[in-house]
């Protein structure tokens, strides 16, 4: 179990994290969401050692995490942080980064580890490449195979995918995470992307100006958001006041709509003015004005601008998120 109890840090005067508290238990993965300058690259780098709190402490089941200040090596053995900077050896190839630490005492276990991590990352072809003849994303993949080779009981990812080809993308997550699942590592990713919080992560932390402002399961979050900062990190989200959707609603209470949860209808009382539809692949994300604001709306076709349309939300909806 990982432990975190009110830690607080600054770099120099300036506060970048505010008394975190959370526990996380052996075997489950986590995202880390927040905007960018939240403190979430801070907090991994903290869990992993290579910062020294200001206050507060930070435990592997009954081990102490220590800073640099208590270690000639920073960081925890049992743990393995990427980042975004890779940390490979460019003059060497693949497979020699991703055995660096691994014995040489039993070649054949080690050529074995390796050739494993390489299908898991899809880098078999590039095996005997140079390091400094890879792309940003390769390179992003190789280090992540590195993380994984010494099997780590807590893995930090730190936008683990950011450089990697869409059409790579997914088929690496789902290779990484069931990989993580079988062998019961615990991981913490930092991200970004919302794939990588709906499709894998089991709880998520959201972080809002260096504090931790909620912590639950991850479909719950979506699904039923605090508020607009917490919506708003899953994608485009609609602030709309109760009262300008439902007739005869005397409160001045707003809910969050995310834009597949608002229908263009041919008959309501709801109307809004189109002003751009914008192609997502499977659907058009319409922008709209409706009461003086912008909204999103989720449409399989096109609309002209200025178009005049009408728009259904859930009643049922509503209520769940009020």
């Amino acid at each position: 179990m990982l432990t975190v109890k009110n830690v607080s840090f600054a770099y120099d005067t300036v506060p970048v994290l505010k008394n975190i508290n959370f526990t996380i238990e052996k075997g489950q993965h986590i995202a880390l969401i927040g905007a960018s300058g939240c403190g979430k690259s801070t907090l991994l780098k903290i869990i992993y050692g290579l910062l020294d709190v200001d206050q507060g402490m930070l435990f592997w089941d009954d081990q102490k995490i220590l800073g640099p200040a208590y270690n000639l090596v920073p960081g925890q053995e049992n743990m393995k942080y990427l980042s975004q900077g890779f940390e490979l050896q460019s003059y060497r190839t693949v497979s020699e980064n991703i055995g660096q630490y691994l014995s040489n005492f039993e070649p054949e276990l080690k050529l074995g580890r390796v050739n494993e991590l390489l299908e898991i990352v899809e880098m078999t072809p590039f095996a005997d490449i140079k390091i400094e003849n890879l792309s940003g994303g390769q390179k992003q993949r190789v280090a992540l195979a590195k993380a994984l080779a010494k099997r780590p009981e807590l893995l930090l990812l730190d936008e683990p995918f950011g450089n990697i080809d869409n059409f790579r993308r997914s088929s690496l997550r789902r290779n990484l995470f069931a990989y993580l699942k079988r062998n019961k590592i615990t991981s913490i990713t930092a991200t970004h992307d919302k794939t990588d919080i709906l499709s894998f992560a089991e709880e998520t932390i959201v972080i809002h100006k260096g504090e931790i402002i909620t912590k639950g399961n991850t479909h719950n979050i979506y699904q039923n958001p605090d508020n607009y900062y917490i919506a708003s990190l899953f994608g485009e989200v609609n602030e709309l006041s109760i009262s300008s959707v439902v007739p005869d609603y005397d409160n001045d209470k707003t809910v969050l709509l995310y834009p597949h949860e608002l229908k263009i209808v041919e008959d309501s009382n709801l109307t809004a003015t189109v002003k751009k539809s914008y192609f997502n692949g499977n659907h058009f994300l319409i922008e709209a004005i409706f009461n003086n604001r912008v909204i999103f709306i989720e449409h399989p076709n096109s609309i002209e601008d200025a178009k005049e349309i009408r728009i259904h939300i859930s009643k049922e909806i509503i209520a769940s998120r009020t």
